[in-house]
C-alpha cells in the first residue's frame, strides 16, 4: 500500500496586526502576521458559541514585501500554504518551538489601499525551500 503524505492549508481570517518585515542576513525578504479565524456554531443545547483561532503566517520573497505594503491589522486574507513546525533555543537556554502556516500564496480579500497599484501580485510562487533561511522569533 502506497504512503501518501499531504501537508496543505487552506485558511481565511483578518489580521491581528500590521505585519512585520524583515530581511535575512543574505537579503531575502521575510514577512510574519497572525491571522484570526472565527468560527460559529450551536451546541446540541440550542445555545450559540463562536471561538477564535489565531494563526501565524509567514510570508517569503517578493510576496514577503507585497504583503508588508499592503495589509494592515484587520485586513482579511484567504492564505494557501502547509504547516510547518519549527524549534530554536533562546539565548537564555530556553527551548521553543512554534507551528505556523508557510504560506505560498495570500489572497486579499478586500479592496487594496488606495496606494495599491499592482493587482494580483500576491499570488506570486516563492523560491524553493532550500534557500530559505530560519529566523527565530
Amino acid at each position: 500500500m502506497a504512503r501518501i503524505n499531504v501537508n496543505q492549508v487552506f485558511i481565511s481570517g483578518n489580521l491581528t496586526h500590521d505585519p512585520e518585515l524583515r530581511y535575512t542576513p543574505s537579503g531575502q525578504a521575510v514577512t510574519n502576521f497572525s491571522i484570526a479565524n472565527n468560527r460559529r456554531y450551536i451546541t446540541p443545547s440550542g445555545e450559540q458559541k463562536e471561538e477564535t483561532n489565531f494563526l501565524r503566517i509567514v510570508t517569503w520573497g517578493r510576496q514577503a514585501e507585497i504583503c508588508s505594503e499592503y495589509l494592515r491589522k484587520g485586513s482579511p486574507v484567504l492564505v494557501e500554504g502547509r504547516l510547518l513546525q519549527r524549534s530554536w533555543q533562546t539565548p537564555e537556554g530556553q527551548k521553543r518551538s512554534v507551528v505556523e502556516i508557510r504560506a505560498l500564496r495570500v489572497h486579499f480579500l478586500a479592496a487594496p489601499r488606495a496606494e495599491a497599484v499592482e493587482e494580483g501580485a500576491v499570488e506570486e510562487e516563492l523560491p524553493k525551500e532550500e534557500g530559505e533561511e530560519e529566523i527565530p522569533f
